[in-house]
This record gives C-alpha cells, structure tokens and sequence, in this order.
C-alpha cells in the first residue's frame, strides 16, 4: 500500500492491450490494463469480479501505435488512481470491494509484472515510489481546493 509506479509504454505491433501492470493491493492483486479488448480500453481488472470492461473504471480512448504514453498508478488504502500522459483516467474508492486479478494468464504476473497480450510493446522509465496518500486534489487559480 502506498506507493506509485510510473512507466512510459508504447504498442509496437498487435492490436491489444500494450500495458497490463499487475500489482499488489493489500494482500489481493489487480491489473491496470491499457489498450485492451481491441486497442482503445482502460481500467482496473477486477473489482468486484468485473473486469476492466465492465466496471466503473472503463474508459476508453485511442491509443496509437508507436507513441510512448506515460502511464502513472498510485497505490493507497482506499483508493487506486492512474493517469495516461497528465490525464487522470482512473480515481476508484476501493473499499468494500473485491480486488482480483482476471483468471488466466494474467495471474501469473501476480505480484508485480508488466504483460502485454497479442500484442508486442516497449517499456521504458519504470519507476517505483512510495507515497503518504492519494493524489492531491487539483488547485484552483487561487491555490485552494475546489
């Protein structure tokens, strides 16, 4: 708990997800996938039993092939944030929920691994960090909160 990790990823060939970055999450496990199901998804697998494709974090987006993105996850006790590049995608309250990672191949990146799936991709810059919480909230143009 408590931590960051940061990467830049890029999809090379394939049509799939480039970036599926299994972690650690109190004493359970979950993925944050990008560029799945076809190329454009993002989302954490599992929550609740619900993979990235059908729960609250799905997103999705183009992901080009060849382009670098600067994928960041942080890690807290009650919450799982990420960001493509500056933009944050993912804010979840994880409390009460069941976190698990997909049945299949992907348990086998269990406790920390990065995958790719029919797809080749690059890595670079992978950085790790602890933190005291989640992400402070954005500043307004007088410096306090919203």
């Amino acid at each position: 708990m408590n931590y960051e990790v940061a990467l830049d990823a890029m999809r090379v060939t394939g049509s799939d997800f480039f970036c599926g970055l299994t972690i650690p999450v109190g004493t359970n496990f979950c993925s944050l996938i990008v560029g799945g199901w076809g190329g454009s998804l993002l989302g954490i697998s599992s929550l609740d039993s619900m993979d990235a494709s059908e729960n609250e974090t799905t997103k999705f987006m183009n992901f080009e092939q060849d382009r670098w993105y600067r994928v960041r996850l942080r890690v807290t006790a009650a919450r799982i944030e990420a960001w493509i590049d500056k933009e944050k995608l993912v804010d979840v309250v994880t409390t009460g929920k069941r976190i698990s990672v997909r049945p299949g191949d992907i348990e086998l990146s269990r406790p920390f691994g990065l995958s790719a799936w029919q797809t080749t991709a690059a890595l670079r810059e992978i950085r790790m960090r602890p933190v005291s919480g989640p992400a402070d909230p954005p500043k307004t143009a007088l410096g306090t909160s919203p």
